[in-house]
């Protein structure tokens, strides 16, 4: 076990000093790691105070209503995130504990292997290894491993290697919790996917991709889908100090969030409407959104699709709205 040892050993020197590393509260592991799928840390550390501040328990945010939680989330993206996050909450409390095998909390909605396992062995010691883009990285470069990472076959082989190199708990009931978090912070900080710091890192001597010279090749990734793009126009209708919007539906990225009138083409913008921004840039994980914004300002309210509301607009910022409605409002 001396790849764990090492990893461990570089840890306590420069691990991360984390405030969801001071706890073994499982709620507050648990949220930390929901809000940190797809997110850096450094932006995800603000969420996770305001969301423990706001609802300390998890009685508290199984409490909320979904509105509530989608505008504290709003700007973090990946809004399925905050509605899985509310529903696992509803589960935790039905169920009168918080789920402690890997079996029970990979049940949480929104909860898969890596988070289940991150989750269990963090909160409750339990011995699963964690495997993200991270523990992919490290892995691959110091075992000399060229399986494409995002394969079923990559996973296989990733998995059970992280697996077997998970320590025993030490005197302090400290094991693969500990590992997990030093070899996450090994790939942020040190085995990084640009310039690693190859020259000072405890694993040089018997790193194959180092001696090799492959550190820039691995892991290797399959091409996946082709980005695209697609044009969005919205109109901000304002009449006597009302705005209209509508809510997007089930089985959207942005499902339950809120934005102004969005219309198919060019034609259909009023000739009275006022361009303030064209082509807003705004990338998602598989398209480019790009987004031209008008302010309509009218006397009478005009006939819009059965689904939009008028709200007062001083009472605007109670909805949740996409982070890119929120760039385009910046403009008016």
């Amino acid at each position: 076990m001396e790849f764990a040892q090492t990893l461990l050993n570089w840890f306590r020197e420069n691990g991360r000093d984390l405030p969801w590393r001071q706890t073994h509260d499982p709620y507050a592991i648990w949220l930390s790691e929901i809000i940190l799928q797809q997110t850096q840390v450094k932006q995800g550390w603000d969420y996770w105070e305001r969301f423990m501040d706001h609802w300390p328990t998890v009685e508290d945010l199984a409490a909320a209503t979904e509105d509530e939680v989608l505008r504290e989330w709003q700007g973090l993206g990946y809004y399925s995130r905050a509605r899985n996050l509310h529903f696992a909450a509803k589960q935790i409390v039905a169920l009168g504990h918080f789920p402690d095998t890997l079996e029970e909390i990979k049940r949480l909605k929104g909860v898969g292997d890596y988070t289940a396992a991150a989750i269990g062995s963090i909160a409750f010691g339990l011995p699963a290894a964690v495997v993200d883009g991270n523990v992919y990285r490290v892995l691959a470069r110091h075992f000399g491993i060229d399986t494409p990472i995002n394969t079923t076959e990559g996973k296989k082989v990733f998995t059970a290697l992280a697996q077997s190199l998970l320590p025993a708990l030490n005197r302090e009931g400290q094991g693969a919790g500990l590992y997990n978090q030093a070899i996450m912070d090994f790939g942020a900080i040190q085995c990084t996917p640009q310039s690693p710091r190859c020259s000072v890192c405890p694993l040089m001597e018997s790193c194959i991709a180092l001696r090799e010279d492959r550190v820039g090749v691995l892991p290797v990734k399959q091409k996946t889908l082709k980005i695209r793009e697609r044009h969005l126009i919205y109109i901000y209708v304002r009449c006597q100090g009302y705005v209209a919007i509508h809510r997007r539906g089930p089985g959207d990225i942005w499902q339950g969030l809120w934005e102004p009138w969005l219309v198919d083409s060019p034609a259909d913008v009023p000739c009275a409407a006022v361009l303030q921004c064209q082509n807003v840039k705004h990338v998602l994980t598989h398209r480019i959104l790009l987004a031209d914004f008008y302010l309509w300002e009218t006397a009478e309210r005009p006939v819009l699709p059965s689904d939009y509301i008028w709200i007062k607009e001083t009472e605007l910022d109670d909805y949740a709205k996409p982070r890119l409605v929120e760039r385009l409002m910046g403009f008016i």
